[in-house]
């Protein structure tokens, strides 16, 4: 393929020597003279492992080319690869100076070519900047509509430096953002030769996956520092506990409790989460972070209140009260204190949960429901159908295989706010349907 690289910066080498290697023919732009003349020369414009003898080999063959021309590179290819550099803007949001400035000359040069010619957004960008930005962009400056003559996609980078070469020829994935029904043919024939699972989804799933990733990173950095402070004021070697956890790959280093819902509970994750920053504080380490755990999860609840209260103080019927599925635990569960927000602003309630038998709980676990909800036996229900009756807000926190037909079936007309995501719920038409986090 004959290929427009724009910008010279840690994605745009890397695109750039590894493309030429694969044999596609790149001319590589970048507004700095000085990086051209180094590309042109082969010289690589960044510090990196193996990118500087793919540019020299690559220039020596002819593959490669660097110019300051944006409108001579466009012309000369028939795809356009967008990797200069987002930076944060005085207000922490991210600045897309240099993407603007790219789309608007791409699409100049566009207008005064034939044929089709495909961008492909490399540079991280936040959610929604193909439809919002992007796209909008292409279309005015080109005079093109979008899938007439003129193609965008999506294509975040999972690069790290220091191993950006090897990353792009072993990734974990490739992934595209593309319009519905469009299979991104072109760009899965570029990625042809790298063995990875390739997924097209729509734009704003490929753009935030990648915002998601730098994220979840940070979680991980700050998570593994700041518990490791707390264990080293307790003379724990915290590189070898943190071996130890991370030797767990079924919980701690998997996807569990990575799927949006609603908020934890139970006998003990707050419990220990709690201690755990008692022992930083017995210590003194400051844990701002970790500190901040227990607040979120409480807005989780707030949140999902507030999406109740929006349709008004309707009678309401919650299935679910053991903080998850399958158990009678209601120790610290997010549930009962769903329920006690309800009942203190006056909403009329029934609740069911089938593993839920109030004469059966002992321990601490009466006590805990007694505190909290001290007449409970007067909200829970022993039916699907008594707890429907006359109720017009549905929240479906968890519900058993064996009564979720029967509750789907059931549900005609009324209010459904669904905290774990029922996809036979999102298909009925008589419902107005109320998703947590989708």
């Amino acid at each position: 393929m004959r290929i427009s690289v724009f910008g010279a910066g840690y994605v745009g080498a890397v695109s750039c020597g590894c493309l030429a290697e694969f044999g596609h023919e790149i001319v590589c732009v970048d507004i700095s003279p000085e990086k051209v003349t180094a590309l042109a020369a082969g010289r690589s414009p960044i510090i990196e492992a193996e990118i500087g003898e793919l540019i020299a080999r690559n220039v020596a063959c002819g593959r490669l080319t660097a110019t300051t021309d944006a409108a001579a590179a466009v012309a000369a290819s028939d795809l356009s690869i967008i990797a200069v550099g987002t930076p944060s803007a005085p207000d922490g949001a991210v600045s897309l100076h240099s993407v603007e400035a790219v789309l608007e000359s791409i699409g100049q040069a566009i207008r005064h070519k034939p044929g089709l010619h495909t961008v492909v957004m490399r540079s991280t960008v936040p959610t929604g900047t193909a439809e919002k930005l992007a796209i909008p962009r292409l279309e005015a400056t080109s005079g093109r509509k979008h899938g007439q003559g003129i193609s965008y996609y999506s294509n975040p980078e999972f690069l790290r430096e220091g191993t950006a070469v090897r990353d792009f020829h072993t990734p974990s994935m490739t992934l595209i953002g593309a319009p519905p029904d469009d299979t991104a043919a072109v760009l899965r024939a570029l990625y042809a030769p790298i063995q990875a699972p390739l997924h097209v989804v729509p734009y704003r799933i490929a753009e935030s996956a990648k915002h998601l990733s730098n994220v979840f990173h940070a979680v991980k950095l700050s998570f593994a520092n700041e518990a490791g402070a707390v264990l080293s004021a307790m003379a724990v070697d915290a590189r070898e506990a943190m071996q130890i956890f991370c030797e767990d790959r079924i919980l701690n280093i998997s996807s569990a409790y990575l799927r949006p819902g609603f908020a934890f509970g139970g006998s003990c994750l707050p419990k220990d989460t709690r201690s755990f920053l008692a022992l930083g504080r017995q210590y003194g380490i400051a844990t701002p972070f970790l500190d901040s755990l227990l607040l979120s999860n409480s807005h989780v609840i707030e949140r999902a209140f507030t999406l109740i209260s929006a349709h008004g103080r309707r009678p309401v019927a919650q299935f679910g009260l053991a903080f998850k599925g399958g158990t009678d635990d209601l120790r610290e569960s997010p549930y009962v204190q769903l329920a006690e927000r309800l009942i203190g602003r006056g909403y009329t309630l029934k609740i069911f949960d089938r593993h839920v038998q109030l004469s059966a709980l002992v321990g601490a676990n009466r006590s805990y429901i007694e505190q909290e909800i001290p007449h409970i036996e007067k909200l829970m229900t022993s039916d699907i159908t008594s707890t429907l009756n006359d109720s017009e807000i549905v929240i479906i926190g968890h519900i058993g295989g064996e009564d979720r037909s029967e509750l789907i079936k059931a549900l005609t007309n009324q209010i459904v706010v669904d905290l774990v995501g029922i996809p036979e719920l999102m298909e009925k038409s008589n419902l107005t349907y109320q998703g947590f986090c989708w």
